[in-house]
């Protein structure tokens, strides 16, 4: 009998044994007949109520009570007895006795699948929000240097972008595209119930989450509607990612040991002149033919190397007497593709999981910890190897400035203006840094023995963290060369930068099935405090002179909050979740301190109507609607509602007593500050086919994001600073979400698996109100080349929309150089001219995975798209205009091959000729593994082989179409990488 007729027989059972308990015939009528009772519980030994109990192959039976106890009389040909309750398997027993028990196994579907949601957990298929589940088991593979990469691609309306191919460089992550505009974008992460500070510490700044191990993680979980993120209150408007780490087993004894080992490839380079074409142009224009050489120099493959790669850990999971444990330990270390770049992470996880008092009381402590060390190589290698002439050798030959061939003046020293030698940047630059952290939670679950259906929870974490470094560029280096010895180079260092988080949270909850009633109450506090502190302490020459001394800092700040969330099912199939939570910062004024953010959502299980019982194909049919305001204080700082004075630049002093005093300037600041708050709908549809082997869901989504936190321009004579941190208005933004899973093929040689997410986002930006040269609704916005800004923040248009000049160009395609439409037809070309078009965000996003299993063979691959999303080709402006062929007068330097195309004599810096289409097609990664199971009856062994970055269709010219901010400018480059991969398990 097909699982998908026992559900179904399950429910009409059920039905059947309702009527037939309130019509029985009196026991005493009946001749020969027994007695039998019993109790039916779960796995857990929960009572389960309301579960059917009936004579095998009749209609005969009863139901059990609120203690999942029931009393049956048996007719006397009576020989088996079936108990069904939905969402379990159902059992059937011999009669043998008087007393009969059964404990019910919850069916093998994913609707039962257990989702930690923040400050407690739920089944899949109660679930009344958007929430997304990842396991370890559909985490991407390969060598992952950061917790975010193993969902990367994986969840619909999930953005996950690693800011650079540098091995220590993080990843901007974004949900439902973000929130806000220039407070945090990033979601909350919480870490085994401690939510962490977003941003980074001195010595890793760009990839704070790189010094969790992600070896040690079981399962990520994505929170992205207000329903969900609500009882996150202030912290939540981006969305929160919920990390569970692995914990020890309770029946048996596991040792895993797992070494990957990669070789690293650098992907496309920035496209230049040919050496041959080079000395072509050079020679056309006859005036720089002098500094010509001989040599072919190959200057990206002088600081770009193959990249070596391991990542190595060792667990042990195990029972001793009544504590389970697990024990990991990691290493791993990545040199970066260019050359001297390298990042070592030494990682460290316990966790004890015991419990006592039959499992009334239950305990977990979680200890990480990790080292992480760090070189840096100088990024400006990457564009001056772009830059630098290809006919000149690396060495000059002679003794100065380390031997490397560098542009000098006629008295032999660098010239100023000059572009410095990329191999001997690299060379005579260390830059280092040791990053220490630490994560210890405690939680404490009390299930109280005279209300078994209340518990009690507390959470103790602490979250410290330290980065120190030191920076050494040798005193021959022409990048700070001086004729005073004592002033070249650089020798200093810096930090130690600490990081503090303790919180502490303690919530109730009640958990009670009454009948046909399911409710589940949680109520709570938490209190959590941020502290970050850095000594004083000055940078020097490697002479010993002091080039510039940095004040030492205090920033602290403490979030106080109580919280509330209601989930009520009837049936099983009607369902509401009410939540809400009041906040305090320290960030605002007491005036602006609190915030409350409720949030309600409904759904309803179709699926589990009488009328949609002849469609026994469908496993699961619900829809889902949510609304709720969250909030916003991260990524602004800790005092800016503070009149809070500062030490003025150096020489801004006042002569006293014939001493120069430093003076102090106040720093802008808005007393009114206040939170942003976002206010967002989601509806939803979960689907499921066959057993559920067919899941997926339909979401849409739409948010207004109010009283946003941004920098602008201060209003002229208003304050010392040109900008200011203030609220300056909204954002609406809308979205459509699709995803759907699929076990295609489930024997026991052969599956196949596939998945697929699909999402539609856009946002415009609403009631601003920016003073900009008597203008109230734009400003610059992004990154600037040369201080030229080519994005702008505009009401009315998508945020950092691009903001350009359209070129004119001749009858055959060419471009006019400095020739630009008229748009506002003034009969004048001028900034009036420039238009919003195109933004670096998608429109759409896309991913796809699947595996094909043949008995011991798997091969896998994950791929992307992105369409929509813009890219300022920033290289090609940069290095294409025969201007910058010589900002020196002993240096010529190489070209950007879209000058062949364009002949441009100087940058134009606004032309939208350089805006290009980056839609592109990503394979992630595939992978070939084979299991080769029990090896000599000791351990299991498996191998693995993988190519990560495999390739990337898309019409963008330049390195890689995929850039945080969409200006491509000196990009370091993601490497393709090359792994083999062994485990072991014993």
């Amino acid at each position: 009998m097909s699982q998908k007729f026992k559900l179904w027989h399950s429910a009409l059972l059920l039905l059947f044994a309702v009527v037939v308990a309130a019509v029985a015939i009196d026991a005493s009528a009946q001749g020969g007949r027994r007695a039998v009772s019993g109790q039916v519980v779960d796995q857990a030994g929960e009572a389960i109520v309301g579960a059917a109990v009936v004579v095998s192959g009749t209609t005969t039976g009863t139901v059990t009570d609120i203690d999942g106890r029931f009393h049956l009389d048996l007719p006397a040909e009576a020989k088996e007895i079936t108990v069904s309750f939905i969402g379990y398997t159902p059992q059937t027993q011999a009669v043998a006795g008087p007393t009969l028990n059964f404990t019910l196994e919850e069916e093998s579907t994913n609707l039962s699948d257990v989702v930690v949601i923040g400050y407690g957990t739920s089944k899949k298929g109660d679930l009344t929000g958007s929430v997304s589940n990842v396991t370890s088991e559909d985490f991407n593979v390969g060598l992952i240097n950061s917790a975010e990469q193993l969902i990367n691609g994986k969840v619909a309306g999930v953005q996950i972008m690693s800011n650079s191919g540098s091995p220590s460089a993080g990843s901007t992550i974004k949900i439902r595209g973000g929130a806000s505009l220039n407070a945090s974008n990033d979601p909350l992460i919480v870490l085994d119930g401690v939510p962490l500070e977003n941003g980074g510490i001195s010595g890793n700044s760009g990839n704070f989450l790189s010094l969790i191990n992600p070896s040690d993680i079981e399962s990520m979980t994505v929170l992205k509607d207000a329903s969900s993120t609500a009882i996150y209150g202030s912290r939540a408007s981006n969305g929160v990612i919920i990390i569970t780490t692995k914990k020890g087993s309770k029946d048996k004894f596991n040792v895993s040991f797992s070494s990957t080992h990669s070789l690293q490839f650098k992907g496309e380079m920035i496209d230049m002149l040919s050496r041959d074409e080079f000395i072509d142009v050079i020679m056309a224009d006859g005036t720089y033919t002098s500094l010509l050489g001989d040599a072919d120099t190959d200057w990206n493959d002088e600081v770009f190397k193959v990249a070596y790669g391991t990542d190595n850990n060792l667990s042990i999971s195990a029972k001793a007497g009544f504590m389970p444990i697990r024990l990991s330990l990691g290493y791993y270390y990545q040199n970066g593709v260019l050359d001297t770049d390298n990042n070592q992470r030494y990682s460290g996880n316990l966790n004890l999981t015991p419990s006592f008092f039959d499992d009334y009381l239950k305990v977990n402590v979680g200890v990480k910890g990790s080292i992480n060390k760090n070189r840096f190589a100088p990024t400006a290698a990457i564009y001056n190897a772009a830059r630098f002439n290809p006919t000149i050798p690396v060495m000059s030959g002679i003794d100065a400035y380390g031997g490397f061939n560098e542009a000098l003046d006629t008295s032999g020293v660098p010239e100023n203006g000059a572009i410095f030698n990329p191999v001997g940047l690299i060379e005579q630059t260390k830059d280092e840094s040791d990053v220490y952290r630490i994560i210890v939670n405690a939680d404490v679950d009390y299930k109280f023995h005279f209300l078994p259906d209340l518990k009690a929870h507390i959470t103790f974490g602490y979250d410290y963290a330290k980065g120190e470094g030191s920076v050494y560029v040798s005193p021959d280096a022409a990048q700070y060369y001086s004729t005073d010895a004592a002033s070249a180079g650089r020798d200093y260092e810096y930090g130690p930068q600490k990081l503090r988080n303790k919180l502490f949270t303690a919530y109730l909850s009640y958990n009670k099935d009454l009948g046909v009633h399911h409710i589940d109450v949680t109520a709570g506090y938490d209190y959590q405090f941020w502290k970050s502190t850095t000594p004083s302490y000055s940078t020097y020459t490697a002479g010993g002179n002091v080039v510039s001394t940095y004040a030492a800092t205090d920033e602290r700040h403490a979030l106080l909050s109580a919280y509330g969330r209601l989930n009520y099912s009837l049936l099983g199939r009607y369902m509401v979740t009410a939540t809400i939570r009041g906040d305090g910062t320290s960030r605002f004024s007491e005036d602006e301190r609190w915030g409350v953010f409720p949030s309600v959502a409904l759904a309803w299980r179709l699926s589990e109507e009488k009328f949609m019982e002849s469609l026994d194909w469908l496993s699961n049919f619900k829809i889902r609607a949510s609304y709720g305001v969250t909030g916003q204080q991260e990524g602004i700082g800790n005092y800016n509602y503070l009149p809070v004075y500062t030490v003025s630049q150096s020489g801004a002093y006042y002569q006293f007593g014939g001493e120069a005093i430093a003076t102090y300037r106040p720093e802008a600041y808005v007393a009114d500050l206040k939170w942003e708050t976002t206010k967002a709908w989601n509806i939803g549809l979960d689907f499921g086919f066959v057993n559920n082997r067919i899941n997926g869901s339909f979401e849409y989504y739409n948010r207004k994001t109010e009283d946003l936190l941004a920098t602008v321009p201060s209003a002229a004579g208003a304050n010392f600073d040109k900008s200011i941190l203030t609220n300056v208005g909204n954002v609406d933004s809308e979205g459509f979400e699709f995803n759907i899973s699929a076990a295609i093929i489930d024997t026991q040689d052969w599956g196949w698996d596939v998945s697929y997410n699909f999402t539609y986002q856009e946002s415009k930006v609403k009631n601003l109100s920016i003073v900009d040269n008597g203008e109230i609704t734009s400003t610059d916005y992004g990154t600037a080349i040369d201080s030229y800004y080519f994005q702008r923040l505009t009401e009315g248009k998508a945020p950092g929309m691009f903001y350009l000049y359209h070129q004119l160009y001749t009858e055959d395609g060419t471009p006019i150089e400095g020739e630009y439409a008229d748009l506002n037809h003034d009969g004048l070309i001028n900034s009036s001219d420039l238009y919003h078009v195109k933004k670096p965000t998608p429109d759409v996003i896309m991913g796809f995975s699947t595996s094909v299993r043949y008995k011991g063979w798997t091969v896998g691959t994950s791929l992307r798209a992105n369409i929509g999303n813009y890219v300022y080709n920033g290289n090609s402006m940069g290095m294409g205009a025969f201007s910058t062929v010589s900002w020196a007068s002993s240096q010529v330097l190489n070209l950007h091959k879209s000058y062949l195309d364009t002949h441009f004599a100087d940058r134009q810096y606004k032309s939208d000729y350089y805006l290009e289409n980056a839609s592109f097609l990503k394979m992630d990664n595939v992978s070939l593994s084979y299991n080769f199971g029990r090896i000599a009856d000791m351990f299991n062994l498996n191998a693995t082989f993988m190519v990560q970055n495999v390739f990337t269709i898309t019409n963008y010219s330049g390195v890689d179409p995929e850039i945080p901010d969409g200006i491509d400018n000196s990009f370091y480059p993601r490497p393709r990488t090359f792994s083999l991969g062994l485990g072991i398990d014993f």
